[in-house]
């Protein structure tokens, strides 16, 4: 089996606030651009490093925030999409893309299974395995202070436009199966400001491009969604502080999710 990861490359997952008092865990699957070192840039430039073919810009800052404001535990991935999509099914083709946004990955093309294997091995399944023991952790204890189940919030952040495509919205919440969390955080989130809020724009939760919510939410009768911020909107941590100061006040306002 091939080996991906060295003692010089940061760990595969961290775990933010491991004991936090909220209902809510929040997960951030496309925190990091970062690339181990056994693999150089994947064949790419530092422009195509630092855009969204590589990472949510600001997703991880907003995560944070929002971590702190709520005492949350949170999970982010610790490398790259571009090395392996934290929140693709492993069989998809855009798990390990050859190509992202129309641009040619050369450290992913023609990769042999052993490749393949030490990138599932040692990125995805413990970034998933992670979530699911404090998932389990939570499931086997209930908050005595709370008495309410465990709800999953996933955040991340999409380009303000793409051919063909409009993107009007600062802010979307996206679901998969059940509406419910997302309808209260849409409610919730209008209540902070006058923009606009996506609802399953642009994206919606399906099974055949997600993983972390179908997988760890719906399987499990969770309450959960998907943020999306769009990335002109984070170009500071001022900005991202503010969309998380939003987000916490839509939570705080929830009541009973589920």
């Amino acid at each position: 089996m091939a080996t991906l990861l060295g003692p010089e490359d940061p760990p595969a997952i961290e775990v933010v606030r491991p004991e936090g008092s909220s209902e809510f865990v929040l997960v951030c699957d496309h925190a990091s651009n970062v690339i181990p070192r056994r693999l150089g840039t994947l064949g790419l430039g530092p422009e195509d490093l630092a855009s969204h073919i590589a990472w949510d810009p600001g997703a991880a800052s907003v995560a944070r925030r929002l971590s702190e404001l709520l005492d949350a535990t949170l999970v982010l991935a610790g490398f790259s999409r571009l090395v392996i999509d934290c929140n693709r099914p492993p069989p998809s083709p855009q798990s390990i893309a050859e190509q992202s946004a129309g641009v040619v990955v050369p450290g992913n093309l023609d990769l042999s299974a052993a490749d393949r294997a030490a990138r599932v091995d040692e990125l995805f399944e413990p970034y998933q395995r992670t979530i699911a023991a404090i998932l389990d952790a939570r499931a086997a204890i209930l908050d005595a202070r709370t008495a309410r189940p465990t709800s999953l919030l996933a955040i991340h952040s999409f380009t303000p436009n793409m051919p063909g495509q409009d993107r009007p919205w600062p802010i979307s919440v996206a679901y998969g199966r059940d509406r419910t969390l997302a309808a209260a955080l849409i409610a919730g989130l209008a209540k902070t400001g006058d923009f606009l809020i996506g609802d399953n724009q642009p994206y919606a939760i399906g099974r055949e491009f997600d993983y972390t919510i179908p997988i760890h939410g719906e399987d499990r009768g969770l309450a959960c969604a998907m943020i999306e911020i769009r990335q002109d909107g984070l170009t500071t941590a001022t900005d991202a502080a503010t969309w998380a100061g939003r987000l916490a006040v839509a939570i705080r306002g929830l009541v009973n999710p589920t």
